[in-house]
């Protein structure tokens, strides 16, 4: 039986088509394939703008005393011990960027004598190293302050938990003596209570002691908010142009006293 094939030059014009077909599909495929990944991931930013600052094993991309600071099992640990006490606050400071506005996010836990806090928009101390003075969320073992906005070095409490406080502008608010007449018991004089979040001890129940707790700072302008577990502890309204600060450093508080332990984890950043 003779069995018809097809000629020389028509074989390899149907491979040279049929080459030509699978290429197209692979790079179709390929394109498919690239444009999910990039919706995928622009979907992924647009869900969530927070950014680790932590990365679970080192300090890398932090800087402050290592006789007091360390990475110990997957979280950032401060410690003050009998054989290693410490003379000033100290901190952990990250390198990374000066935020202005922004949201801040990290789950902590700390011992019953334990005096810490998350700074903020803060400066470094020429003369002391690693010290910062700026904004705090506060924070204590005994969570007689925690949430609480305290002005590191500068101009103490702001607001106590609980409270909305409009910071007003001091008089003479450049000269060091005037400054100094508007501190008294540890408090900014020039500043009004708003309103009320609940009695400091009301919001206490929201912290729980000794063990993890979630805090989360959003500053906007001139407005500070500090939460615990998702509840609002304090809100600072700072009209005091004169010594706000817009925009500045980030960082882990240990502070002076008896031994203690805080620890830090899940640290984020939405800026």
């Amino acid at each position: 039986m003779k069995t018809n094939f097809p000629s020389k030059d028509k074989a390899i014009n149907w491979l040279l088509a049929a080459a030509v077909l699978v290429n197209v599909s692979c790079t179709q495929q390929q394109t498919n394939e690239t444009t999910a990944d990039t919706t995928q991931v622009a979907q992924e930013v647009k869900a969530g703008d927070f950014v680790s600052i932590f990365d679970g094993q080192s300090l890398n991309g932090w800087e402050g005393d290592t006789s007091y600071w360390r990475v110990e099992n997957g979280v950032i640990t401060g410690e003050i011990t009998p054989a290693k006490p410490l003379e000033k606050n100290s901190f952990l400071i990250w390198k990374d960027g000066q935020p202005g506005d922004f949201e801040f996010k990290a789950s902590f836990r700390i011992s019953e004598s334990g005096n810490s806090g998350v700074n903020y928009r803060s400066e470094k101390v020429a003369d002391v190293p690693f010290a910062l003075k700026g904004y705090q969320a506060d924070i204590d073992g005994k969570n007689n302050y925690t949430g609480q906005n305290y002005e590191e070095r500068k101009r103490t409490t702001l607001a106590y938990r609980g409270e909305n406080a409009t910071i007003n502008t001091q008089p003479n608010a450049n000269d060091p003596a005037s400054f100094k007449a508007n501190l008294k018991n540890n408090a900014w004089l020039s500043r009004e209570v708003t309103g009320s979040l609940g009695t400091a001890d009301e919001l206490k129940t929201h912290i729980k002691p000794g063990d993890w707790n979630e805090i989360h700072i959003v500053a906007k302008g001139n407005k500070l908010q500090h939460f615990i577990n998702g509840v609002l502890m304090s809100e600072v309204l700072d009209n005091d142009a004169a010594n706000r600060s817009d925009k500045g450093f980030l960082g882990l508080q240990i502070h002076t006293g008896p031994p203690m332990k805080v620890e830090y984890k899940n640290i984020s950043i939405k800026q």
